[in-house]
């Protein structure tokens, strides 16, 4: 055993842990927890702890069902919100097949893949996400509109403020797991948060969000109130994004970053920006990967319909952020489609893949979008070349279909169960009778 395994061993001791969850989450990015004792974790670092994969979303078929869940020492972390007493840990996991080798259908290993081959060119990956959820009162029932917690605006300040009260708990709990907090403040809806994560390597990232998730509703629950992630759960109230930023790293220099260029922006991280341009259509099915999603992006504010980018501009799909002088190795771009509901893992993979792509062909960037393009007209935006993102998750799926960059980027299984289980989301949609078709027809049909 490694020096990692070691450490966690004597840590299980030294703070009195009786329970160790393993954590992986399925393709569609729902964490799965199996709890070990002890005991088991010398021969789970060993070989791995089997389960039944067929009964994971999208993991196997039931003719090759045996699969190992790995733990990795590096994610060890005791969780605080289990009170006084004997603790529980959490280790997120590497699924395996039986003979050891990596499952194509681990969507942790889906990002793991496509670091090795940024690694390949000389390339480290950060992300730094800013994650917005809404926090309601209750848990609504039977479809009904949820009752937030305050009716607070952006960066409102307030007295014995329940908002504030959860993002000190919250980000408390999170920072006791190692997970350092940059901001927190209320967004625009009402009982709408933000906190953001401080930057570091994508799938430390990608683990990060998910713990953040569990966190959060577990905070929730503990004051008696409902966090949700869901991207627009308010017709008339903004949706919550996941604006991510990122930047590309050549040991320790910010390869986005040459000193005296426009916005000081480097050849690679131009291409950097014309790859997930150009393939913006293909991995939106990933980014914003349910039917809600596109609520959220139909009518503009904080949220893109377009396929752009700009500086400082909030209108488009990828912003440049204000270059701050003696400040190179922070330039970065900002991706602002993503939610925060999406599986973290085959996100980041395939915004990394579609900006290598732009970077290794050597794509041209297009010319930056200096108005707001919400704005424009129709015939504008077509005569400066700016194409709209998937206005629904069909045409996302229909785009995804096609995609090559996609299908490499996720492997042929996720790929394949992904869309057939968004296509199967997208026809259980169309089949609903809406309050909306109820409230216009039933008075006059």
């Amino acid at each position: 055993m490694g020096k990692q395994e070691d450490f966690v061993l004597r840590a299980l001791e030294e703070r009195d842990v009786r329970f160790v969850r393993l954590w992986f989450t399925d393709v569609l990015g729902f964490l799965k927890s199996v709890a070990v004792a002890p005991a088991e974790l010398e021969g789970a670092f060993a070989e791995g702890i089997g389960f039944d994969g067929s009964a994971i979303e999208g993991f196997a078929r039931v003719s090759e069902a045996d699969m190992l869940a790995k733990p990795d020492p590096s994610t060890f972390q005791i969780l605080p919100w289990r009170g006084e007493g004997p603790s529980t840990a959490r280790m997120f996991c590497d699924i395996l097949l039986p003979d050891g080798s990596a499952s194509y259908a681990d969507p942790r290993n889906v990002l793991k893949r496509t670091l090795a081959k940024a690694g390949d060119q000389g390339f480290t990956f950060y992300t730094h996400p800013e994650i917005e959820f809404y926090l309601f009162k209750d848990q609504p029932e039977n479809g009904g509109e949820p009752e937030p917690i305050d009716r607070s605006g952006y960066f409102d300040h307030s007295a014995h403020s329940h908002g504030s009260d959860f993002r000190r708990e919250a980000i408390t709990m999170l920072e006791a797991m190692g997970i350092s907090v940059e901001f927190s403040h209320h967004e625009g809806g009402p009982g709408q948060q933000e906190i953001d994560l401080r930057y570091a390597d994508a799938l430390t990232t990608a683990d990060n969000i998910m713990t953040f998730r569990t966190v959060v509703r577990e905070v929730a629950l503990a004051q008696g109130i409902w966090a949700t992630f869901m991207p627009k759960p308010f017709t008339t109230h903004p949706g919550s994004g996941m604006h991510t930023h990122v930047s590309l790293f050549e040991g320790d220099q910010n390869a986005f970053y040459e000193p005296g260029s426009e916005y000081q922006l480097s050849k690679t991280g131009r291409g950097f920006i014309a790859g997930v341009l150009q393939h913006a259509g293909e991995i939106s099915v990933v980014t914003n990967q349910w039917v809600n999603s596109y609520k959220r992006m139909m009518f503009g504010g904080e949220a893109p319909s377009y396929i752009c980018w700009g500086h400082n501009n909030r209108s488009a799909m990828v912003r440049v952020p204000m270059y701050k002088p003696n400040k190179g190795q922070s330039t970065r771009i900002e991706l602002r489609t993503i939610d925060a509901a999406c599986n973290p893992y085959l996100a980041f993979a395939a915004v990394l893949a579609a900006g290598l792509k732009g970077v290794q062909e050597g794509y041209e960037l297009p010319r930056e979008a200096e108005d707001d393009v919400w704005a424009l007209t129709d015939k504008e935006r077509r005569s400066l070349g700016i194409d709209p993102l998937p206005k629904n998750l069909n045409e996302a799926i229909e785009i995804a279909e096609r995609s090559e960059l996609l299908a490499e980027t996720l492997g042929e299984q996720v790929f394949d169960y992904f869309l057939r289980n968004k296509r199967a989301e997208w026809d259980d949609y169309r089949g609903q009778v809406s309050a909306f078709e109820r409230d216009q027809m039933l008075p006059v049909l």
